[in-house]
């Protein structure tokens, strides 16, 4: 197990809530982290049928057993479980006495809205980020084959290749999680609507257009989208929106939060055909992206993230908001760096100077090539020095 970015933060908040709850997508570390941080606790997943069965007929013989405590895995599988975890906390409030881990976020959070609020903490676990991915013992070297591997931890604890580990985990967790929370019968049609939507990554998110494409209702296709988000596979970045003078667009993005998760969606399977692909750069700007996401992420804060588009075209990939403070991210895959890169950069400096000048602006240019460097208007920033820009910190 390599070290993950959000340990310091479960052991904080384990020393401030009965109970902290760690969700994620499947597959992401939750169970590893859990169990290596309290390896004093009993373990238990609630994944075995038997256990199931034996949580949901009898919950409170269930939780007798764990009077001082336990790691409770998968606990969405029993979301009624959590409403005797409730008297338990209340009556003994001892710190860190539970800890929960699930993956479907979309059952897991109206459970614990409803049972737990104020006594648990949640966390989210993405899969690791390129700090973290460093940590194994055979990173990928190059930015095509990081991009197109994606990040999940299977893909470098056991040294399984892309190809053959995506396939297993979308039939697995996607097709059968995602699937039955929507009740979608027509696997066809959502196997479709997933590779649209990794087609449309790094772009507006236009329900009509996607809708129309996977021969699916309007309304429909929203109420995928945002299953598949609740899911962790894609999330939506929004607009910035500030009070300007200028009309800002008002749809949000798409990005997924793998990229090698939409590569596989795409039919991209290796580096030199994510070379050559159309979408290339799109890709690398959602990787960007979900990477920042990733550092704030796992350091308990909140994304604050955007990206700024007017209705005349000027545009910055990502904003991200840090108290006073704005980084203007903009993004580019290639590896010379080009005298246009910075325009969108440039306009929302100025937009920023004249309409909001009590707020801080500085700006970033990410790109595919090597060298990490100071320019007038922004600083330029390798794709391999990502990591090492400190995106939770004014003084990055």
């Amino acid at each position: 197990m390599i070290a993950r970015v959000l340990e310091a933060r479960l052991r904080e908040l384990a020393g401030k809530f009965p109970i902290v709850t760690v969700t994620g997508p499947r597959q992401s570390g939750k169970t590893t982290l859990c169990r290596a941080v309290f390896g004093n606790k009993p373990y238990v997943s609630l994944e075995a049928p038997d256990v199931q069965e034996y949580a949901r007929r009898d919950p409170r013989g269930f939780l007798t057993q764990y009077d001082e405590g336990a790691v409770l895995d998968e606990v969405h599988r029993v979301p009624e479980l959590l409403s005797y975890l409730q008297p338990l906390v209340d009556e003994n409030p001892a710190r860190g006495r539970f800890i929960l881990t699930g993956s479907a976020n979309f059952a897991l959070l109206q459970s614990l809205g409803q049972s737990l609020a104020g006594r648990t903490a949640l966390l989210e676990l993405l899969p690791p980020s390129l700090e973290e991915i460093r940590r194994f013992p055979d990173p990928p070297g190059d930015l095509l084959t990081l991009i197109q591997r994606g990040s999940y931890p299977a893909l470098y604890d056991r040294e399984l290749e892309a190809s053959d580990w995506y396939p297993s985990y979308v039939a697995t967790y996607l097709e059968r999680d995602v699937r039955s929370i929507l009740s979608v019968g027509d696997l066809l049609a959502f196997q479709t609507f997933l590779r649209l939507c990794a087609g449309r990554v790094g772009q507006l998110v236009n329900f009509s257009a996607l809708a129309a494409d996977a021969g699916l209702t309007h309304n429909t296709a929203r109420a995928w989208l945002s299953v598949l988000e609740a899911g962790y596979v894609a999330w939506r970045l929004p607009p910035f929106h500030a009070n300007l003078s200028k009309r800002l667009v008002k749809t949000p993005k798409l990005h997924f939060i793998d990229s090698g998760l939409a590569c596989y969606l795409l039919g991209i399977r290796s580096a030199d055909q994510l070379r050559d692909h159309p979408l290339r750069g799109a890709i690398f700007e959602s990787w960007v992206a979900s990477d920042i996401l990733k550092s704030r992420v796992h350091r308990g804060l909140p994304p604050s993230l955007s990206f700024f588009r007017d209705r005349k075209g000027s545009e910055v990939d990502l904003v991200i908001e840090e108290g006073r403070s704005l980084f203007a991210v903009e993004t580019k895959s290639g590896q010379t760096i080009a005298g246009d890169f910075f325009t969108g950069l440039e306009s929302f400096l100025a937009l920023m100077s004249e309409s909001l000048p009590v707020r801080q602006s500085k700006a970033f240019l990410v790109y595919g090539g090597a060298e990490t460097q100071n320019r007038s208007v922004a600083k330029v920033v390798s794709w391999s020095d990502l990591d090492r820009c400190q995106w939770w910190d004014t003084g990055s």
